[in-house]
């Protein structure tokens, strides 16, 4: 996927969802991995043109894992001319060590954006950019179905109403096959996920069945994600703006 084709799925889901306003000062989730590396290049992108200015920065919550890196991701930054900031924690070793937990992902997740909100919120940030994709959000939804009987997804556009920051999701028109070839095209400096739990959770078996879904029922995998766009979440209907303004 070349650079353009980025930008016209991100601008059609900032457009449809109403996700930026003139003045908002963006803080990009950098994890290191494909999907927040090339939401950078998205929105470092769409700022050059979008008629709502806006700023951006870039923040990576360090676990607190040996061997990371993050060297070539602050070289990108700086190419692109967002600033970026790295947020320490032991956010690891209380997960895996202290509390020795069973479910780690959870705990870690809500560790992780607490410290990324924090970070945010001191640096000015009214909004914060994740960079979910078009398969995150089919994979959510079925992991809603299967594992607690319920339709359900995470929305592209919600207020933190303790962190006082609107969460955008730019990337929910893009597939993550996209996004892979995106980041061979442009030779993305991907650091790989040092956490113990990578691969093996739940999420990772959802990846695995809506690929065999699709292979069976060509074309299921569209389909599922219409089910979401066009279906009765509120929150996903594209005439309602459902940002908060701040």
């Amino acid at each position: 996927m070349k650079l353009q084709q980025l930008l016209s799925y991100t601008r059609k889901a900032v457009d449809d969802y109403q996700m930026i306003q003139p003045g908002d000062k963006i803080a990009i989730g950098i994890s290191g991995g494909k999907d927040s590396l090339a939401l950078l290049y998205a929105l470092a992108g769409l700022r050059r043109f979008y008629p709502n200015p806006f700023e951006l920065c870039a923040i990576t919550v360090d676990l607190g894992f040996e061997g990371f890196d993050l060297s070539e991701i602050k070289a990108l930054c700086e190419e692109l001319q967002v600033p970026y900031y790295v947020q320490k924690t032991e956010i690891g070793e209380v997960v895996f060590q202290v509390r020795e937990e069973s479910n780690p992902c959870s705990l870690c997740a809500k560790l992780r954006k607490g410290a990324f909100n924090d970070k945010a919120k001191e640096l000015g940030c009214n909004k914060s950019a994740y960079a979910h994709h078009k398969d995150d959000v089919i994979e959510t939804m079925l992991m809603s179905l299967l594992y607690e009987g319920r339709y359900n997804c995470f929305s592209p556009v919600t207020y933190l109403d303790r962190s006082d920051i609107t969460l955008i999701r730019p990337l929910i028109y893009v597939e993550e096959a996209d996004i892979i070839g995106f980041q061979h095209k442009y030779n993305l400096p991907v650091k790989k996920n040092p956490c113990p739990a990578d691969g093996l959770t739940k999420r990772a078996d959802t990846k695995d069945l809506v690929k065999r879904l699709n292979e069976e029922y060509k074309g299921s995998k569209e389909r599922l994600f219409h089910a979401i766009t066009d279906g009765t979440l509120p929150a996903w209907k594209k005439t309602e703006n459902v940002s908060r303004r701040k």
